[in-house]
């Protein structure tokens, strides 16, 4: 089992953190990679050397999810059966919780183990607001409910590594990313609880509100922008073809054929580029049957929500809202998505579980060019 903590500007915390590993399980691997942090943050990487850790380091800053592709990357490399539990560096997690993912990743050889946190107590309002809204976007785009999307204490088995690698993001989108790509790549997903531990009103986060929140929430983002694109299409269509040929009805299909091939192209390309690759003709079919489904559902909960007395602007406000999410969902889901393959399952007999060099201390040398160890 490898411990990988990826660290930006760590403190004497990852210091703590790696001592009561040490202390709970000497043999444990521990790989810290450097996100950058530069030479006024180095003491706490030069005592995770003395205390036997493999130090990882790029530069400039990159972000937390290329650090853990590096971690991934150095351990297909060189511990390519070995599983892996990722936790962060400002003591958040504790020993106890880390040993029991690392623990439920043994039994589990086909899928991610989370640590949840419950959100109960003291929590800052920034990260109980996030949670919520990132566990909102999870349960649209895959019809599963997870308590919290957000947590950085996770494991993984060995045969996941390659496909760590290969998931879109270098920031905070790309743990999200892992989980909404997990059920198409055949990886399920399970949970244990674990303390909610927030320090100083997580003053040690390195979130950046509106930043990294834009990167979590793109794909929703550009999806809402696609839609508003397509509706500006679709009504300026309706009036020239209305003009051009005097028909209502010839004008309303024509135009709704018009924005749809537009918001077609737009969503395949930019919106859920990363959700799958399924054939163009393949994806197209799904969304045009999607489209006139929409369509008549359109028709349908328009009236009766008008037979029902709800005025026409509000009925049609409430009628685009709920199809605006389902579109998102089915789109995700269904028609941009990839069909899941068979389950890679692995007999645990075969794999192996080193907990470890057996030698505490030693450094292992890392030859790629784009990192150092400390000596």
């Amino acid at each position: 089992m490898i411990i990988l903590i990826p660290a930006y500007e760590p403190d004497a915390r990852l210091t703590g953190l790696i001592r009561q590993l040490r202390a709970a399980d000497p043999g444990l691997r521990i790989l810290v990679v450097d996100d950058g942090s530069g030479p006024d943050y180095q003491q706490p990487f030069k005592d995770a050397a003395g205390l036997g850790c493999t130090i990882l380091r790029h530069t400039p800053n990159r972000g937390k999810g290329y650090a853990l592709k590096q971690g991934f990357a150095h351990i297909a490399a060189h511990h390519p059966a070995e599983d892996v539990v990722c936790a962060d560096s400002d003591g958040q997690h504790s020993v106890t919780d880390i040993l029991a993912v690392s623990g439920a990743v043994l039994t589990r050889p086909t899928a991610m183990v989370l640590g949840t946190r419950s959100f109960r107590g003291n929590v800052p309002l920034r990260s109980r607001v996030g949670n919520a809204v990132t566990g909102w976007l999870f349960r649209l785009a895959t019809g599963r409910t997870l308590g919290d999307t957000q947590t950085g204490l996770r494991g993984y088995p060995s045969a996941m590594l390659t496909w760590l690698q290969r998931v879109e993001g270098n920031r905070y989108e790309y743990e999200l990313n892992l989980l909404l790509q997990a059920g198409r790549a055949g990886h399920g997903i399970e949970t244990i609880p674990i303390s909610t531990i927030y320090l100083d009103g997580n003053s040690s986060s390195h979130f950046r509100p509106l930043a990294d929140s834009l990167r979590i929430y793109s794909p929703l983002l550009k999806y809402s922008l696609s839609s508003l694109a397509a509706f500006a299409v679709d009504a300026g269509a309706l009036l020239v073809l209305n003009a051009l040929t005097g028909s209502l009805l010839a004008s309303v299909v024509g135009a709704r054929v018009i924005s749809s091939t537009l918001n077609f192209g737009i969503n395949r390309r930019l919106v859920f580029r990363h959700a799958g690759t399924r054939p163009v003709a393949a994806t197209a079919r799904r969304y045009f049957l999607l489209v006139f489904a929409l369509l008549v559902a359109n028709f349908g909960i328009l009236t009766l929500l008008v037979t029902a007395g709800l005025p026409l602007v509000a009925a049609k406000a409430v009628t685009e809202a709920v199809l605006f999410v389902a579109g998102y969902a089915v789109q995700h889901r269904h028609v941009f998505g990839t069909t899941p393959g068979p389950r890679r399952v692995t007999s645990p007999a075969g794999r192996r579980h080193s907990s470890g060099t057996g030698v505490p201390g030693i450094v292992e040398r890392e030859t790629n060019p784009r990192t150092t160890e400390t000596p």
